[in-house]
């Protein structure tokens, strides 16, 4: 359990780079496994909201749309970044475009009275984003939390 936090948070160092939006120029393109890399969205800020878009665009761009599993599950507060007037609305439709899942959590959407109508086209759902995230990192995915 230990071993894994330690590899998470190693991985997560590794990445603030791609989170910050600077170029990832010692990143290899080629990997011999295909990445898999999962974002928690839960906060209600922006400018974190805009933080998580960046490491997508990075992440593909470093390994290749190709050879990367990238998702987004918004729960709690950063259920916002999925809502119709989410000002990061047109990055989240690039993003869904360029091969990202993009996932919204049903718990969260339940408890604030959302309806898949109160949502951006084309995203996905979950029935609860935390239990999405768990299973993910049980299954070999890095957990980024920009």
């Amino acid at each position: 359990m230990l071993r894994r936090k330690v590899l998470v948070a190693l991985a997560s160092f590794s990445l603030l780079g791609l989170a910050t939006g600077a170029p990832a120029a010692d990143v290899p393109k080629q990997s011999a496994e295909k990445q898999r890399v999962v974002l928690q969205v839960s906060d209600d800020n922006p400018k974190t909201w805009n933080q998580a878009l960046n490491v997508i665009e990075n992440v593909q761009q470093a390994y290749g749309k190709e050879n990367v599993d990238i998702k987004l599950v918004a729960l709690g507060y950063g259920i916002g970044i999925l809502l119709l007037d989410s000002p990061n609305g047109g990055r989240v439709q690039d993003a869904l475009k360029s091969g990202a899942q993009i996932a919204a959590c049903e718990v969260t959407m339940g408890r604030r009275k959302l309806s898949r109508d109160d949502m951006l086209p084309n995203i996905s759902y979950v029935p609860a984003g935390v239990i999405e995230i768990i299973e993910a990192q049980r299954q070999g995915w890095t957990v980024i939390r920009p």
